[in-house]
């Protein structure tokens, strides 16, 4: 047995988070300008090497919290990518997750320090290696996930009004909603308290906050049902 162990070829194993941030001006993701060759000077998504202690999901958790110094952050696998010559240095096979935070919560100063910076989604740089592809595929993950169940509240502040939370879909799904139709399936799954204090700065008669339901909104997560936006 340990010869044929021996005997195997060895490879890298990275783990590449595609991290979506939510702000008033959209859907953004976070990127890193790599600071060594190849491709030095490039922007890339964040990522790091899979340490023998750990698993996937652990690696992922650490990348995460190294670079936005928060934790308990959503995040769900995507891929693994395994092209021979992905990566010109060694052979490395990445698997990708991507990640959802909000941008007001994150610190900003750790971002700073690791040269990183927020692109709107619509308006990124070209990526290092086939980071393309792994963006393109979380994006369609994310609005797939989004147009059938209720997710990405992580993007929002605490507390938020109905119109964030829409312009948070009309900016995951790149398109318009129907605001009452929203509205009214949004309502429907009860998800959402509805607090007695306004946003004064929304309008001038100000409009109502809402939290959401952990306990709901996890349940809805899990439950078997389409939300169709």
């Amino acid at each position: 047995m340990l010869n044929s162990y021996s005997s195997a070829d060895k490879v890298l194993l990275a783990v590449d988070c595609i991290i979506f941030g939510f702000d008033n001006e959209g859907l953004k993701i976070l990127l890193i300008k790599r600071d060594f060759e190849p491709e030095k000077g490039k922007w890339s998504l964040i990522g790091g090497f899979l340490k023998k202690d750990e698993v996937l999901d652990d690696a992922a958790i650490r990348i995460l919290n190294t670079y936005t110094g928060l934790n308990d952050i959503y995040m769900e696998q995507l891929y693994a990518y395994s092209e021979i010559d992905r990566d010109p240095v060694e052979r490395t096979i990445s698997v990708s997750y991507y990640a959802l935070i909000n941008i007001e919560n994150h610190n900003a100063e750790l971002i700073k320090n690791y040269h990183a910076e927020w692109f709107p989604i619509n308006d990124t740089p070209s990526l290092i290696f086939d980071h393309n592809e792994m963006l393109q595929n979380a994006i369609k993950r994310l609005r797939y996930r989004t147009s059938i169940k209720p997710i990405g509240f992580e993007l929002l502040p605490e507390k938020f009004t109905m119109r964030q939370l829409l312009e948070l879909y009309e900016a995951i799904l790149s398109k318009e909603l129907d605001k009452r139709n929203f509205i009214s399936k949004i309502n429907s799954l009860e998800i959402l308290n509805k607090l007695d204090e306004k946003d004064m700065q929304s309008s001038r008669k100000g409009s109502y906050l809402y939290t959401f339901n952990k306990e709901k909104y996890e349940e809805k997560l899990l439950n078997d049902f389409v939300l169709n936006l």
